[in-house]
């Protein structure tokens, strides 16, 4: 695994979403409300648009180009369902985020 720091650890708070890039690759970082952060690629499956622009009330991720519906906590879609975002390792060291975009 090549884990890569994207970001401070201050920025995330519970309830964001924090789009970053890795390389070229645009991820977001999601903290659902009661959830623990998680990474994602920023990419909808519909269309590929970025995601990174779309519109997070903390549970849910609405994309903006054509409404796509995703679970902040799982990355699983909502409307339509049979889709997921693709999720990235990702972890916390010494007040980083570092992720893994090749996994």
């Amino acid at each position: 695994m090549a884990f890569e720091t994207v970001c401070k650890a201050s920025l995330l708070y519970e309830g964001e979403l924090v789009p970053c890039m890795v390389g070229d690759k645009e991820i977001v970082i999601m903290w659902a409300d009661g959830g623990k952060p998680k990474a994602y690629e920023a990419r909808c499956p519909h269309e590929d648009v970025s995601l990174g622009r779309g519109d997070f009330n903390g549970r849910i991720l609405y994309c903006i180009a054509h409404g796509w519906v995703f679970d902040g906590r799982t990355g699983q879609g909502l409307q339509p369902t049979g889709c997921a975002m693709k999720e990235y390792p990702m972890r916390i060291e010494n007040g980083m985020v570092l992720v893994d975009v090749a996994a």
